[in-house]
């Protein structure tokens, strides 16, 4: 989770691919509307994020292994999520706006314009001490950031069942 640009799908993937997981961009999910809305500039209101974020929350409970890269910028988003998955997992990427902003004024192949980076960074809410989640740091590179990640599932799941079958 965070905001535009801050490696979610490149972080996300790289997880996926180390842990064996799928991989889903939750800008797949969003509905051609929302994708036009923000293409234009214009910032999504929660009426075309709700159905979206279910959508998302929909996806995670629909695998046991997948990692789905989704802005969740406020607690009240992660909680609908949440609503649809239970045992979602999120992985804030925090970076400084300047790197944001840099990172999407290079990105030609993305929908979303750097003009709406500002609205992201007003409705972000870092993730909670009560949520499932952990918060990595932008100095983190990509193979870092995801062992944290994997790391601090692994933790939150506890240890792997023990094969029943070697008995």
């Amino acid at each position: 989770m965070g905001p535009s640009g801050s490696g979610k799908s490149t972080v996300g993937a790289f997880l996926a691919q180390t842990v064996g997981a799928r991989f889903v961009d939750g800008d797949d999910l969003h509905p051609e509307a929302n994708v036009r809305k923000m293409a234009a500039g214009i910032a999504l209101d929660d009426n075309d994020r709700l159905p979206w974020l279910r959508l998302v929350g929909e996806t995670l409970r629909g695998e046991e292994r997948i990692v789905v890269a989704c802005s969740a910028l406020r607690r009240t988003y992660r909680d609908l999520i949440r609503d649809e998955a239970p045992d979602a997992f999120f992985a804030e990427l925090t970076i400084a706006r300047a790197v944001l902003e840099e990172r999407m004024r290079l990105r030609t192949d993305h929908f979303m314009p750097a003009a709406l980076l500002d609205s992201q960074l007003e409705a972000l809410e870092s993730l909670e001490a009560d949520e499932g989640g952990i918060r990595v740091d932008e100095s983190a590179d990509v193979r870092t950031a995801s062992a944290a990640i994997a790391a601090a599932v692994q933790r939150e799941e506890g240890p792997a069942p023990r094969d029943q079958s070697l008995r």
